[in-house]
């Protein structure tokens, strides 16, 4: 397995640096960048040109993670050349949240022929179901495919997100790449490193994602109360204050939900995933130091079953945006902390998200992420 990397800063003086990683002929290309790079048709008319004969799949970020740290305003550009492993790419039209599902099942159902070990999927960030989605791919790959990747970021905006495949670059599409081979090895993990304050409250009323009253009460209501003075920077505040889910029995379900948007008329809150409709919500807050931990502790899951880490291999990092927004200036010390654990030999990349994809800690079975560190190692036995 071979993997090179490129950096793209400025797309009317970068773009020909391309021809640096060709080279090689990659036959995977992942592509994770800013915004308004992916809006400029240069960008994927130039990935074909250097790459007509590899899969080229990314999206937008709120920030890019790579091999030299956490970037703005960039693209970072990964290739990919493997030995012996097999991998498909498709992709399936989402039309907003009520098609999540369907849209889920349908890239599944394309993925399926070649009998995927692992998938990492990339869907558009914004008006969209992402446990939906997820729930779609499972039911037709069933629970014992792993699944990881991430929602597309803009930057914190939550207006328009971009997905890139050899279709081009789409504001709709959702994107997957199923992985299979003797020879794959695949891991994962996740954690967040947020901690709960305040009291237990019970979802009284939700549907899917949108959450109307906690203990009867308007769930707005509940949330300014607890905020204070925070309240007023509603709905960028919220990234700074999400939800951890627990069951019906109170038990944490190892998933935190961000608040995307509020609606003051309906006093509800407009979480980034669904929430479960019989159990209960407690806030959460993290300090730098919380989050670094989480991000280490997640990569200790990711190692934990594997053996020699000395040949080259790729970690793909998804973290929140809302991470990004509580460590600010120390946003490297996360993803530094996760290189030290993963070794010299794995090339980083990754993004960003307006949600990350992967089975929860220490869990099999994949869900939807907020404000979580999640890592997905891909490399090949000797």
């Amino acid at each position: 397995m071979e993997i090179a990397q490129l950096v793209l800063t400025n797309l009317n003086t970068d773009l020909d640096k391309l021809s640096e990683l060709s080279s090689f002929k990659p036959q995977l290309v992942l592509v994770f960048g800013y915004t308004e790079h992916f809006a400029n048709p240069l960008l994927a008319s130039a990935l074909e040109k250097h790459f007509p004969d590899a899969q080229r799949v990314g999206c937008s970020t709120a920030g890019e993670i790579a091999n030299s740290g956490v970037l703005n305003h960039s693209t970072v550009v990964s290739a990919i050349r493997f030995n012996a492993t097999q991998f498909k790419v498709a992709t399936a039209a989402i039309n907003g949240m009520s098609s999540s599902f369907e849209a889920g099942l349908s890239l599944a159902k394309q993925l399926e022929a070649s009998h995927p070990q692992a998938v990492i999927v990339l869907g558009q960030g914004v008006d969209i179901n992402g446990s939906a989605m997820i729930e779609g791919m499972v039911s037709c790959l069933g629970e014992t495919v792993a699944i990881t990747g991430g929602l597309a970021g803009d930057d914190g905006a939550f207006s328009k997100t971009y997905t890139l495949s050899n279709a081009g670059v789409s504001t709709s599409n959702i994107v997957g790449i199923g992985f299979s081979g003797d020879k794959l090895i695949f891991s994962h993990g996740s954690f967040g490193g947020w901690k709960p304050f305040g009291p237990t409250r019970k979802v009284t009323h939700c549907v899917d994602n949108i959450l109307y009253e906690l203990d009867g009460e308007p769930a707005l209501a509940v949330y300014k109360r607890y905020l204070g003075d925070y309240a007023k920077d509603l709905p960028g505040s919220g990234l700074l204050f999400p939800f951890e889910m627990l069951s019906d029995a109170r038990e944490s379900l190892g998933q935190i939900r961000t608040i995307l948007g509020v609606d003051e008329a309906a006093g509800s809150l407009i979480l980034a995933g669904v929430i479960n409709p019989d159990g209960y919500l407690r806030l959460m807050h993290a300090h730098t130091n919380d989050l670094v931990d989480g991000a280490e502790t997640a990569a200790n899951a990711t190692i934990e079953t594997m053996g020699n880490k000395d040949s080259q291999a790729l970690g793909l990092l998804v973290s929140c945006v809302g991470r990004k927004l509580v460590m600010g200036g120390r946003v490297d010390e996360e993803v530094e902390a996760v290189q030290d654990i993963l070794g010299e030999h794995t090339v980083m990349c990754g993004f960003y998200s307006n949600g990350e994809i992967c089975p929860g800690y220490h869990l099999k079975t994949c869900s939807l992420h907020n404000q979580t560190m999640t890592i997905t190692y891909l490399a090949e036995q000797a």
